[in-house]
C-alpha cells in the first residue's frame, strides 16, 4: 500500500477546490495527526518533532539530560519551547524519583492495573482526522503553469480587440500583465520551477481578464481572433518541424570534430611513421604473411564490415572479440574507401584485436567494381541522379516538393553502402560470412549463427514487421505494375545490419544478377527511392530465413522506447537511425552499451575527445 495513490482535496486562498494525487508514503510522512476529542492543550506537535524531543529527554542520567538540553538550546531559540522542554525534563525526573521510592506492594498493584487496562484497551481510532498541507506535495505538477499560459493566450486576444477598438488603457493593462506573467514563467516546465511571484501574477491577470471580458467580450470577435491565432500557430509548428528535421539530418551526416581529429591523427601516423610506429609496421608485415591463409580458411568464422568510420568499426570488432569463445578463429574483413584507408589501417596495426584477425581493404582496389558491371555505380555517376540529389529548385530534385529529407544523407551515394550485394566477388573462397553494419554492438558469442540451417535460403535475418509496419508496401511503390505483379505488399520486411549470407547458395541463385536486374529497372527511381533495404527486400524475396529476434535488436538510433530487457538479452544491438552513439544526438540511455567498447586509453582518442571538452 506504500505506493497506492490518495486523492487530496484542498481549497486555495481564492476558495477554489484543488485535486491531485499523492502516494500513501508521502501522505503519511508529511501529515500531522490530531484528535479533536482531546483538550487543545494536550494536542501534540508534529509527530516527528515530538519523538525527537522525547528521545532527547530520555537519555537517562543528569549529565546526558544536561547535554541534551544544551543541544536543544543551540537548535531552538524559541523561549517558550525551551521552557517547555525544561519543564518536561523536571517532571520526568520527579516521576522517576517517585517510582524508585514506592514499595513492592504498590508496584505489584500498579502492574495488575496496567495489565487489566491493556486487556480492555481498544485500538480503534475515534474521530481522528489528518491535516495535509498542499506545500507537502512534491510531485511534478504543471497545473499553475498551464493556467498562466492559457491566461496569456486570452490576454493577447483581448489586447488585440482593445487595440482595434481604441481602448489604450485596457490595452496597456493587458500588455503589462502579459509581460509580468511571461517573466514569472521564464523557462519553467513544472510548477515548482515558477517564480515565487507566479501566483500573484496569475491573480492580477485573472482580474485584468475579468475586466476585459466585461468590456470587450463578443463571441464572434473572440472566436475569429482565436481562429487566426490557431492558424498562425499551426504554420509556426510546421515550420519548426521542418527546421528540426533538417537540422537533425544535417547533424546526423556531419562528421563530429573529435572523430575527424582521430582520423587525421591516424592518417598522419600512417604516412609519417617513425620510431615506435616502425615497430608496428614491421610486426604487421610479418603478421600479414602468417594470417593470409586465415582469410580464406572456410573452417573459421568470417565477418564483413564496410565502413568509413574508424571508431565505429573498432567498437564492432572489439565487442565481437570480447564475447567470442574462441577469438583466434574469428576473421574480420573490413572494406573502407580511399580517404579513410590509411586511418583504418593505422588503427588496426597499432590496436590488433588479438588473437583474432583483421584484414583491411581499399574499395578502390576492386578492379571488377566499375560502371560497366555495377548498375548502381553507373547510376551514381549519372548527371540525372546528381541533379535529383543536389540541384535546388529542379522539378526532379529532392529539395523541390515534400520528399523525405533522410534521402539527402551522403551514405546513399556511397558505394560502401551498396557493397553488400557483391559478397561472392569480395570473398570468392568463402562459403558463409556474417555481415555487420558499423553501428552495431555485439553482446554475445555469435559463433552459433554459423551452425543455423538456413534451409536453402541465402540470407538469414531478423524480421522487422509488426502488424502493418515494415512490410513490403512501406518500402516499395506498389502502384507500379512491375512491383505489384511480382511481390506481396503484406510480405514481412527484415533488417540489414546483422545478416548471415550463404555464399554457395548466393552463387547458385545468382543473387548479384537479380540485384542488377532490379537496379537497372529503377534508374528513374519509380520502384523505390534511394537506399539499400528496398533492393535488398526485392533481391532476397523468398530467399530469406527468419532468425530469432534475440539475435538482433534494432531501433537504438531513433526509438527511445526500446525495451531495456530486450537490449540486455540481445546478441547484437543496432543503432539504426540518425542518433548514432558517436554523435551528440545519441539517446543517452543507450550510449553506454556502445561507449564501453571505446578504447579510452588510446592517446589519440584522449587528445581528440578531451580537447573538445
Amino acid at each position: 500500500m506504500d505506493n497506492a495513490d490518495k486523492t487530496i482535496a484542498y481549497t486555495d486562498q481564492d476558495g477554489r477546490i484543488k485535486l491531485f494525487k499523492v502516494t500513501t508514503r508521502e501522505f503519511l510522512s508529511s501529515s500531522i495527526w490530531m484528535n479533536p476529542l482531546l483538550p487543545k492543550i494536550t494536542q501534540p506537535v508534529p509527530q516527528t518533532q515530538e519523538v525527537a524531543e522525547e528521545q532527547s529527554l530520555a537519555a537517562g542520567s543528569e549529565v546526558s539530560n544536561i547535554s541534551s538540553t544544551v543541544t536543544l538550546e543551540t537548535r531552538r531559540n524559541d523561549p517558550i519551547k525551551l521552557k517547555r522542554e525544561v519543564f518536561r525534563r523536571k517532571r520526568k525526573e520527579n516521576r522517576i524519583q517517585e517510582l524508585l521510592q514506592i514499595d513492592k506492594e504498590t508496584e505489584l498493584h500498579m502492574r495488575n492495573v496496567a495489565t487489566n487496562r491493556s486487556r480492555n484497551f481498544s485500538n480503534k481510532v475515534r474521530a481522528s482526522y489528518n491535516i495535509w498541507r498542499p506545500e507537502f506535495h512534491h510531485t511534478n505538477t504543471d497545473s499553475t503553469l498551464r493556467l498562466m499560459k492559457d491566461q496569456i493566450i486570452m490576454a493577447k486576444v483581448y489586447a488585440t480587440i482593445a487595440h482595434s477598438q481604441k481602448q489604450p488603457d485596457l490595452y496597456a493593462l493587458l500588455m503589462k500583465c502579459i509581460k509580468q506573467s511571461q517573466a514569472a514563467i521564464g523557462d519553467a516546465h513544472m510548477d515548482h520551477e515558477l517564480d515565487s511571484s507566479a501566483l500573484e501574477r496569475a491573480k492580477a491577470m485573472g482580474h485584468a481578464l475579468s475586466s476585459a471580458r466585461d468590456v470587450l467580450y463578443n463571441s464572434g470577435e473572440v472566436s475569429r481572433r482565436l481562429r487566426v491565432m490557431l492558424q498562425s500557430t499551426e504554420l509556426n509548428i510546421d515550420s519548426v518541424k521542418k527546421q528540426n528535421s533538417f537540422l537533425v539530418q544535417h547533424a546526423a551526416k556531419t562528421v563530429p570534430m573529435p572523430l575527424h581529429c582521430l582520423h587525421m591523427q591516424l592518417t598522419t601516423d600512417y604516412h609519417f611513421r617513425d620510431g615506435v610506429i616502425k615497430e608496428y609496421f614491421r610486426g604487421a608485415a610479418l603478421k600479414e604473411e602468417e594470417e593470409k591463409a586465415k582469410r580464406e580458411d572456410r573452417s573459421l568464422y568470417h565477418y564483413a564490415i564496410f565502413s568509413d568510420n574508424v571508431l565505429a568499426a573498432s567498437v564492432v570488432v572489439r565487442s565481437a572479440v570480447t564475447h567470442a569463445r574462441e577469438p583466434e578463429k574469428h576473421v574480420f574483413h573490413i572494406v573502407t574507401d580511399r580517404l579513410n584507408f590509411a586511418a583504418m589501417m593505422m588503427w588496426f596495426i597499432s590496436h590488433p584485436p588479438l588473437p583474432a584477425t583483421v584484414h583491411v581493404e581499399n574499395i578502390d582496389n576492386f578492379k571488377w567494381l566499375n560502371s560497366s558491371y555495377c548498375s548502381v555505380l553507373r547510376q551514381l555517376e549519372s548527371a540525372r541522379l546528381k541533379e535529383y540529389y543536389f540541384k535546388a529548385h529542379d522539378p526532379s530534385s529532392l529539395s523541390d516538393g515534400n520528399e523525405n529529407l533522410k534521402y539527402r544523407n551522403p551514405k546513399y551515394l556511397s558505394m560502401l553502402n551498396h557493397l553488400r550485394f557483391y559478397m561472392p566477388e569480395i570473398h570468392p573462397k568463402l562459403d558463409k560470412i556474417l555481415f555487420l553494419d558499423d553501428d552495431v554492438v555485439v553482446q554475445k558469442d555469435l559463433t552459433p549463427l554459423w551452425d543455423i540451417d538456413l534451409k536453402g535460403m541465402v540470407n538469414g535475418a531478423v524480421e522487422t514487421c509488426k502488424e502493418s509496419f515494415h512490410r513490403f508496401d512501406t518500402y516499395l511503390n506498389f502502384s507500379h505494375p512491375k512491383i505489384s505483379e511480382n511481390f506481396d505488399p503484406r510480405a514481412c520486411g527484415w533488417a540489414f545490419g546483422m545478416n548471415m549470407f550463404d555464399l554457395k547458395e548466393w552463387k547458385k541463385q545468382n543473387i548479384t544478377g537479380i540485384y542488377h536486374y532490379w537496379q537497372d529497372l529503377n534508374e528513374d527511381r519509380k520502384l523505390w527511392k534511394l537506399g539499400t533495404l528496398p533492393p535488398g527486400l526485392i533481391t532476397f524475396y523468398n530467399l530469406t530465413y527468419p532468425l530469432n529476434r534475440t539475435w538482433h535488436v534494432l531501433g537504438l538510433g531513433y526509438d527511445p522506447a526500446v525495451d531495456l530487457a530486450e537490449i540486455e538479452n540481445a546478441a547484437v544491438v543496432h543503432y539504426n537511425g540518425n542518433y548514432k552513439p558517436w554523435l551528440d544526438l545519441a539517446i543517452s540511455k543507450y550510449k553506454p552499451y556502445w561507449s564501453k567498447y571505446v578504447d579510452l586509453d588510446n592517446s589519440h582518442i584522449q587528445h581528440c575527445y578531451m580537447s573538445e571538452h
